[in-house]
């Protein structure tokens, strides 16, 4: 796929000191790259928008994404995060938000690739229970993921166009794009 914008790009994505992890650091940076691009689409007048009084605001959600990313960093992956005080960014735009996001996400890169097997396999505490660190990482991004989802849909409520994630869009597509939308296109592999 082919994305308008990148802001963290291949040649910054360090490899994994065991090449079996580098998934994680090359998935931490993609999803870092969705998330900015859609941050992106966002304008000052967006950010105290909500859908419904009991929604979060556009704001609210971006300030959540940067402060419990930098949590779960530091309290269950023991990465060298800044103090919490020092997270968000002193601009409230979306252009300030986006960018703080990339800076924080491009410092988790290299500790995110040193990390070896007995690091990933270590239980640890989380909220109360104990967790391998590397289901941690991983309920970190489907975290995000959940976050990023209710802006694209904020944005659609909004009328704007939504950016490609994972594949095409009503507003983007492109000449190999191939959407499972039939039965016919989800049979396809099938022997």
């Amino acid at each position: 796929m082919q994305y308008e914008h990148i802001a963290i790009g291949q040649e910054r994505v360090p490899r994994a000191a065991a090449p079996v992890f580098q998934h994680l650091v090359d998935t931490y940076a993609s999803e870092t790259n969705k998330t900015a691009s859609l941050w992106r689409l966002f304008t000052a007048e967006d950010l105290l928008w909500r859908p419904h009084p009991r929604s979060s605001t556009v704001e609210e959600i971006m300030k959540h994404q940067l402060l419990s990313e930098r949590r779960f960093f530091s309290e269950f992956l023991s990465f060298p995060e800044p103090p919490a005080a020092e997270v968000l960014p002193a601009g409230r735009t979306p252009e300030a938000f986006t960018a703080r996001l990339v800076e924080l996400a491009i410092r988790r890169l290299a500790p995110l690739a040193a990390r070896g097997e007995a690091d990933w396999l270590q239980p640890v505490n989380f909220f109360g229970v104990k967790r391998e660190r590397i289901w941690i990482f991983w309920r970190r991004v489907l975290h995000s993921a959940h976050h990023r989802t209710q802006l694209t849909v904020y944005l659609r409520l909004l009328g704007r166009a939504v950016p490609s994630t994972y594949g095409p869009t009503a507003d983007v597509t492109w000449s190999a794009a191939d959407p499972t939308t039939t039965v016919e296109a989800a049979g396809r592999g099938s022997v």
